[in-house]
């Protein structure tokens, strides 16, 4: 089950989040999956909301097909939530979600010992999910730099890096963060879950009515 109360745990590292809000949505409609809202909040607040309670040096967000509506929700969460919001527009988000992970990382500015890369259209991802990554990151072996949840087979989201992993990545011009995990698995840990919440976000309009969203 997922939670997005849960009291995060103390942690002496800084940790920065890039979350990528740059799509077009165009398989659920061309909506900003962003807004989509979950008991009466959009999934954007929600997750501001939760990484409030982890006092991250910065959250930056990627905005891109959507940024006007999305910028104008950033601005009102702004105004009621504590938190470090930095915007970050990506001029061509045609390019796929590899250039907004590449500007977004590009574009961190603040210090951090490790980064939190989130998708914003995963509803079911809460205070407990990010925990879990950041608490098996500090139990981690020794040489892996970069915590991935898999549910199954399957690759899930948020992915937690090491700031050593992101300026290796950020030293290769054009280098993301999939393909260098690729590159580089003996640094990947693994986090074997069967936690859905990591797996499951929104593609289609059957997605939306399946997870119970609205639409604004």
């Amino acid at each position: 089950m997922t939670s997005t109360s849960k009291t995060p745990q103390n942690t002496s590292l800084r940790l920065a989040i890039l979350l990528l809000a740059a799509g077009e949505g165009s398989r659920a409609g061309s909506i900003p999956k962003a807004l989509l809202k979950k008991d009466g909040q959009s999934l954007l607040r929600r997750f501001c909301q939760v990484a409030r309670g982890f006092s991250p040096t910065e959250l930056l967000v990627v905005t891109g097909f959507h940024a006007h509506v999305i910028n104008a929700e950033l601005a009102l969460i702004g105004r009621d939530v504590d938190l470090p919001i930095t915007i970050v527009l990506n001029p061509h988000p045609e390019l796929g979600q590899p250039s907004s992970v590449r500007l977004g990382l590009e574009s961190l500015k603040t210090q951090y010992d490790i980064l939190l890369v989130a998708l914003s259209d995963q509803p079911k991802v809460g205070a407990q999910e990010i925990a879990d990554l950041i608490t098996l990151f500090e139990k981690r072996d020794l040489h892996c730099e970069m915590i991935l949840p898999m549910v199954g087979q399957k690759r899930g989201n948020p992915v937690l890096f090491s700031q050593k992993a992101i300026h290796e990545i950020l030293a290769t011009p054009g280098m993301v963060c999939r393909e260098y995990m690729d590159q580089n698995p003996e640094l990947v840990q693994i986090f074997s879950t069967e936690n859905m919440a990591y797996v499951v976000d929104v593609d289609t309009q059957a997605d939306i009515q399946k997870l119970g969203l609205d639409q604004i």
